[in-house]
């Protein structure tokens, strides 16, 4: 896409738009590479098309330019709202009852920091996170932070196409086995691009859609159970676990791992490059970023409230309850002969996942409540695997700086997930599956260093980000919210490892890989600590040869009033290709 100019009127405006390729190439030929040039020349998204913002004489906030705005954060919202995180919902209502919403709330909070900062980096730079990680990174370790992200978003998409696989299988009153599901989710992939050509706003409105059904379908259920109001209250705004033990403990743990997704980062800070933003105005880029800020606090509220909704929803109904006495509830129920073989007739406490919540609700409040709820898990799941593909898209197109057309990407990126979620769907008993959601988001867990650090490192380099660099506060907080969740997280990954039943060799296995692990989170570290401006660092040799670009420039002089810095030498080298390539066709 070519860099903002100026225009007399919007007709203009929409011209250069219409025209994308051949203004970008004219402006190839004419100007040196800056904050617009294409590392590939050929972009996944948002090439064709930009939403164009409303120029408003008066000052103050304006409804009209939030709504332009309105887009990029309700898409990235839809992690918080994955199978997954319904699932972790759920577990949290029946192990802790109210006594963990606070912790679902701070971790939301928490989230918004992040997505904050991915957001800024984007507006200001003009690039996302994994384009940024090319720039930044020297091969080895990228090639190794892609892999890494790319296993979050496998895990994730696990989950998404595992949940919508449930929803089809209750749906359809199990006429549809789990692993048919899954391959009715590659459809997909054909949706995603069919969809796509109709505009981004268009795309847009249906996201908005989907999450309107899971309020509605989730609000539904938490109506009909009817939890104490006083008690969700309190759960929620009083930082406070009395009588947790330690399985409590590990599922508020559960809960940051699973509202915290690592490849969402990459995937906000991309999403905002779809509004026409002149980044050479200060003024405009400031601009953006209030009203992307704006936007993201209300969508993550809107995810916060469906969230609380299931929380409670189970919190009420299965807190406490043993399999016995779900079987007593449900013995006048039609579903009974199913019931009996999902909850074991023994009083350990039920141990719910997606699919057993679903026959709760459905012999406890009418078969009406069940389907209402696979229909909610439904919208989750094909509104989470469509932005998955978004996410894999632009981790794909950043870190390997790919020129393949748009629907190649796109189905490899589904395939890359819809294999290993089809050999679990195959291989495993739906009754099976309640483990399965603590282990992946055990493996996300790990990942989330990949993309919080990156994120800090880039946003506090006042040469990539001028006068947008993250200040002392934004940066104390956001190392010292990273370092706490990853902590956390890792907590959560060691106690899963320790209560697996392990073979030695696999035990050996995980030792070696816990030390490469570390290892690679100092290489991440010592980077983020050059970007912040540590110049004992950054001049030591094994640093300079190993860590950072030289012709990156990440010394630390004085400020510029431009951000052409942050483009290394294969930027130049790319540009020249371009021309010489161009010149050659004529």
């Amino acid at each position: 896409m070519s860099v903002n100019r100026g225009y007399e009127d919007d007709s203009q405006k929409e011209v250069d738009i219409i025209e994308p390729k051949r203004n970008h190439q004219n402006h190839q030929e004419s100007e040196p590479p800056d904050e617009g040039t294409l590392l590939s020349g050929i972009q996944t998204y948002f090439s064709d098309e930009k939403v164009l913002i409303p120029q408003i004489e008066k000052d103050g906030f304006s409804f009209r330019k939030l709504w332009a705005f309105t887009g990029p954060g309700f898409l990235m919202s839809i992690a918080y709202l994955d199978p997954g995180n319904i699932e972790s919902d759920l577990q949290s209502g029946v192990v802790a009852q109210y006594r963990l919403l606070w912790v679902l709330l701070s971790a939301t909070i928490l989230g918004l920091v992040m997505q904050r900062l991915s957001a800024r980096l984007g507006v200001v730079t003009g690039h996302h996170l994994a384009e940024m990680c090319y720039r930044q990174y020297k091969r080895a370790p990228r090639i190794v932070l892609w892999l890494m992200v790319e296993t979050a978003i496998i895990g994730s998409d696990i989950q998404e196409v595992i949940g919508t696989a449930i929803a089809i299988y209750l749906l359809s009153n199990k006429v549809v086995p789990l692993w048919a599901g899954t391959l009715i989710t590659i459809l997909d992939t054909f949706t995603f691009l069919f969809l796509d050509k109709y505009g981004l706003r268009k795309l847009e409105f249906l996201f908005g859609l989907l999450i309107t059904v899971m309020a509605v379908t989730f609000g539904y259920e938490y109506v009909v159970s009817a939890p104490p109001q006083g008690d969700v209250m309190k759960g929620m705004f009083i930082p406070w676990c009395e009588g947790c033990d330690s399985r409590t403990l590990l599922q508020a743990v559960g809960i940051v791992g699973a509202v915290i997704m690592p490849h969402n980062l990459y995937l906000h800070s991309a999403l905002v490059k779809s509004r026409d933003v002149d980044r050479r105005k200060s003024s405009n880029v400031r601009e953006a970023n209030f009203y992307f800020f704006v936007e993201a606090c209300i969508a993550l509220f809107v995810s916060f409230i469906i969230n609380v909704f299931v929380v409670a929803v189970f919190a009420h109904g299965l807190y406490g309850k043993t399999n016995n006495e779900v079987l007593d509830t449900c013995q006048n129920s039609t579903m009974y002969e199913d019931i009996s073989s999902v909850f074991p007739a023994d009083n350990d406490h039920v141990d719910a996942d997606l699919y057993k919540g679903g026959l709760f609700l459905g012999c406890t409040f009418g078969i009406a409540a069940m389907y209402i709820w696979a229909v909610g898990i439904l919208a989750a799941g094909q509104s989470s695997t469509m932005t998955g593909t978004y996410a894999g898209q632009f981790v794909m197109e950043g870190f390997l700086n790919l020129q393949w057309a748009r629907w190649k990407r796109v189905l490899v990126t589904r395939m890359i997930a819809i294999v290993p979620t089809f050999c679990v769907a195959f291989f495993s008993r739906i009754e099976d599956l309640t483990g399965m959601n603590d282990i992946l988001n055990a493996v996300m867990a790990l990942q989330l260093p990949f993309a919080t650090i990156p994120t800090i490192a880039f946003t506090s380099n006042p040469n990539i980000m001028g006068e947008f660099v993250n200040g002392i506060g934004n940066k104390i907080v956001s190392i010292l919210l990273s370092i706490l969740v990853i902590a956390i997280n890792i907590f959560f990954v060691i106690d899963q490892v320790n209560h697996s039943d392990l073979h030695s060799g696999w035990m050996v296995l995980i030792v070696l890989f816990g030390i490469a692990y570390i290892c690679f989170n100092i290489y991440l570290v010592i980077h983020m600590a050059v970007n912040m401006g540590s110049e004992r660092l950054a001049e030591m040799p094994f640093v300079q040869k190993y860590v950072t670009h030289t012709s990156n420039n990440l010394g630390f002089g004085p400020h510029r009033n431009t951000y052409a810095s942050i483009f290394s030498i294969y930027d130049i080298g790319m540009y020249r290709r371009t021309q010489n390539t161009a010149q050659s066709s004529h």
